[in-house]
This record gives C-alpha cells, structure tokens and sequence, in this order.
C-alpha cells in the first residue's frame, strides 16, 4: 500500500509538471502574441526563462514595468484561469511623455483583446510616490525584464528593489533578467551603456533582504562584447545605427544577459 501511494504520488507530480509546461508552451505559441515579439523567442529563451523563474499557473505574478507588453503577451493568457497577472506599469501622473505614450499604448493593447487580456490588473511603480504595486506579503513571483539599467539615471534602483520586497510573500520569488557588463564596470559604464554587472544587481537584490537562489545561462550571449559606442542599444531589437553594420550586429543578436533567481526568506 505505501508503495502504491507513493508511486501514485510520483506520477501526479509528474502529470502536475507535464500540465504545467504544456499550458506555458500554449501560452507561448498563442494567437494573440504578434508574429514580431514569437519572432524574438529565440533570443529571449521565454520557455526556459519562465520555467527557471519557477512561475506555475496559479500564481500570483507581478511583471515590473512592461513596457509594449512582450512578457505580458505569455504571462497574461498563461495565469488568467487559476492565477494573478499585475503589471507595474508607469504612473499616469507621471511628467515623462515617453511614459505617458508608453502606458497609453499599454492600455489600448491590453483592450484590444479582452479574451487574453481582461483579468490583467494594471498598478502604478514610480519610487518614492508610487511604490506600492500589490498588497504587501502577497505575490508569489516579480519579474522584471531588463530594467536595472533604466532605474539607475535617476538613482532609484534601490528604491525598486525594496519594493519588490515588500510585495512578496515570505518564500517569494524575484527573477531578474538585465543586460550583462563586463566584470568590474563602472556604475558610469553602466548608466551610459545599458549593461550592468551581476555584482551590483545581487547587491541590491540583497540590500533590500533577498538572497540569491540561482543563475541561469539561458539568456547568455558570448557573441556580444559589450563595447558599442552607443551601447546595448546598438544591437538588436533597437539597432540605433540603423543601416550603419546591420548586419554585423545582427548576426550577434540580442546582447548579453544573465538571468538572476532571489527568494524573499521565510
């Protein structure tokens, strides 16, 4: 008899994780995502990102700062039966017309396809006014997906990471994925080029109270060296040289990035 229950233990574990990655590889290959953003899939790994960042169907998700929605198109249709998908979008108050156009575009997206989109929540982040983006101890996962580099201009990287603290529950999980720099960069280096070192995002992650649980190679690049004069953004999907070695900095692809897993601790 014990060896029944634990056998039929097994094999629903096993149904449990099979169910779980066939409804994320559903989501990943669903119609609403844009033939650009599936295109992409190979560079952004979101299989194998998702599944690293241990998110299962009846989570409770917070997405930090979304931007056009690339994630939000697999996260939203993928927790909407069981689950809780809040994007930590830009305040509307906010003074920044980029942030103002990037929300509105956000919004209208997200109306456009009430059948993927309807039970998204959309939150405001913007330290120290909006810091608040869910009930404090609740979410069970926050992503954020190449943002470090963008907080830093204005110094309120830390501020964010504290947030993201808050919201979690004890035994919570923060994935961060950003653009790696090389070993030893200066913040400077950082800020101008969009790269930042994994020694600085493991301390702020830690600062604010997580630890580091694991690190992913899924998102590695050695083909990108990190050395553009106009940064990150020269390589793909941005390419601000535009014609200028197109295809020398396609051939590289998108850059370099490592893919960092902290836990709130119980």
């Amino acid at each position: 008899m014990k060896f029944l229950k634990l056998t039929t233990l097994i094999l629903s574990g096993f149904l449990s994780l099979s169910t779980m990655a066939d409804a994320l590889q559903t989501a990943i290959d669903g119609d609403n995502r844009s033939a650009n953003n599936k295109a992409r899939d190979a560079f952004r790994h979101p299989y194998e990102t998702l599944t690293f960042f241990d998110v299962k169907p009846d989570h409770k998700v917070v997405e930090i700062w979304p931007g056009g929605g690339w994630y939000t198109e697999i996260l939203a249709p993928y927790l909407s039966a069981d689950g809780q998908f809040i994007a930590a979008h830009f305040p509307a108050d906010t003074k920044s017309d980029y942030f103002k156009k990037s929300l509105a575009k956000y919004q209208e997206k997200m109306a456009s396809d009430p059948a993927s989109y309807s039970k998204v929540v959309i939150t405001s982040l913007l330290p120290p006014n909006h810091d608040k983006i869910t009930e404090s101890d609740s979410a069970d996962r926050v992503l954020t997906f190449r943002n470090v580099h963008n907080w830093m201009g204005s110094g309120i990287e830390g501020l964010m990471f504290e947030t993201f603290f808050d919201a979690l529950k004890p035994g919570g999980k923060l994935g961060v994925i950003e653009h790696r720099a090389p070993v030893g960069s200066s913040k400077q280096f950082m800020k101008d080029s969009g790269y930042v070192t994994e020694a600085y995002v493991i301390e702020l992650a830690e600062n604010a109270g997580f630890e580091l649980l694991a690190s992913g190679d899924m998102n590695n690049n050695p083909n990108d060296t990190k050395d553009y004069k106009d940064g990150v953004w020269t390589l793909p999907p941005t390419l601000r040289l535009k014609d200028k070695d197109r295809e020398k900095y396609l051939a590289i692809g998108e850059s370099d990035r490592m893919t960092l897993l902290f836990v709130k601790p119980e």
